[in-house]
């Protein structure tokens, strides 16, 4: 799977991308059938402590499937992602047809 990585508001950062490669290559393992992910950061100034928006949108085959989530850190909000798309990819994953 090829993962993209687009920043906004923050600089580049290698630990958080190997955070989030090493989330989605479980994902990987587990739903062979991705293609891509597309992975946002985003830093955002909020009066709570909020403001570290992670976003990731998944191809594969059907509709392109997309989460997000706004938390206190980005690895909280990978996690929450990660934690969306394996509900989204477990519902795909069982309206698959084999033939």
């Amino acid at each position: 799977m090829n993962i993209i990585f687009e920043y906004t508001n923050i600089s580049a950062s290698d630990r958080l991308e190997s955070l989030a490669e090493e989330k989605l290559s479980n994902l990987n393992n587990k739903y062979p059938f991705l293609i891509r992910g597309d992975v946002f950061f985003k830093k955002e100034n909020k009066s709570d402590d909020t403001g570290h928006i992670c976003g990731i949108r998944l191809s594969a085959p059907g509709p392109r499937l997309y989460a997000s989530s706004d938390e206190k850190s980005f690895e909280e909000a990978i996690n929450e992602t990660i934690r969306d798309l394996n509900d989204q990819l477990e519902k795909r994953k069982e309206k698959m047809k084999t033939y």
